[in-house]
């Protein structure tokens, strides 16, 4: 991880380049922070998949839909549910419980609230700058869920 990085927190240096009003995450629903956290976690799988070599955007988009599936997204929140903190249970289990508007038709409703839960977590981790902490889980939520075909990827 790039030094400033480690040092500062991605967020933050957002935040210094474009300045904006402090509020207290706590004040966010677990759909605002779903939100930004399906960012986030769309940016990992998508830099998982350049960082494989330069190849044309319709084989990196095929590449990484797996990963960003509700389905793939909620099978990542149960392989992880042993690593979550108490606090990190609590804000998965707020994303579960949220009242989305809508979900995806090809999904089922369950896969879509775990789905909607580890994004809200995401966000979270994103918005406490514990980018080393949302890495971790996400590395190994990936790794626990890859069939061998895909680790050979």
């Amino acid at each position: 991880m790039a030094q400033g990085l480690k040092e500062e927190g991605f967020r933050k240096l957002v935040l210094e380049a474009f300045p904006q009003k402090d509020v207290d995450i706590r004040t966010y629903s677990p759909l605002a922070l779903a939100f930004l956290g399906d960012a986030v976690y769309s940016l990992i799988a998508r830099t998982m998949a350049v960082s494989k070599g330069n190849r044309q955007a319709e084989k990196l988009h095929n590449e990484t839909k797996h990963l960003v599936s509700a389905h793939a997204q909620a099978m990542i929140g149960d392989a992880i549910q042993d690593l979550l903190t108490e606090e990190e249970i609590r804000i998965y289990k707020r994303g579960h419980n949220s009242n989305p508007y809508h979900h995806a038709k090809n999904q089922s409703l369950d896969d879509y609230l775990k789905a909607t839960a580890l994004e809200t977590l995401c966000g979270y981790l994103y918005l406490q700058d514990k980018t080393d902490r949302f890495l971790e889980l996400m590395k190994e939520g990936i790794q626990r869920t890859q069939t061998g075909e895909e680790k050979n990827a």
